[in-house]
């Protein structure tokens, strides 16, 4: 088999596992980020909550949250490094298996005399790179999103949905509107 097409598929096969890995990535990181703000507007409740609440079951309250997004977050991640090491395991695999493929069929053109399999080697490599531009522009917008889950700033397109939440709130009774408002002020953020 040519060797062209055995290291094309085999930077495709990378370029996969890459996509796969900063798939896994963001998941971890959206939830990492989700259980932060989780803990974040607890404890806000908790101490907003003030006096009407005893120090006692403020502390308990606090402190089961901590531990309840510590579980969260240790599961996230137990589950991530395992995905994380199945997708190197089948990246590993395919590489062998290519690698594999290719000496069997160098093997078969020796015996049998025809080059019959580098031909068409030869024909599928332009497919394969082609495959390979597609992947790897996949492999970097999944870049791009794990860098935005990671904290940088992300602009949100949600202009219509905030027209819609101020033409409501002003129809609504001024309890809801406050809340609305607290919603556009996070949504802005």
């Amino acid at each position: 088999m040519s060797t062209t097409l055995t290291s094309a598929t085999h930077d495709l096969i990378a370029s996969y596992g890459n996509t796969a890995k900063n798939v896994i990535n963001a998941y971890r990181l959206g939830n990492e980020r989700a259980a932060g703000y989780v803990e974040k507007t607890w404890s806000a409740a908790v101490q907003k909550a003030g006096k009407r609440i005893s120090s006692e079951v403020r502390t308990n309250a606090l402190s089961a949250q901590k531990k309840i997004t510590g579980y969260y977050v240790q599961g996230v991640t137990l589950t991530t490094d395992t995905a994380d090491t199945a997708v190197n395991k089948a990246v590993e695999l395919a590489g062998k298996g290519l690698e594999q493929a290719a000496v069997n069929a160098t093997r078969f053109e020796q015996s049998t005399g025809l080059n019959t399999l580098s031909t068409v080697a030869n024909a599928a490599v332009p497919a394969v790179v082609a495959v390979n531009k597609v992947a790897a522009k996949l492999e970097a917008k999944s870049g791009d999103l794990v860098a935005r889950i990671a904290g940088s700033k992300v602009k949100a397109k949600v202009a219509g949905a905030k027209r819609a939440v101020k033409k409501t709130a002003r129809k609504a009774a001024p309890r809801v509107r406050k809340a609305a408002a607290a919603v556009e002020a996070t949504v802005a953020v």
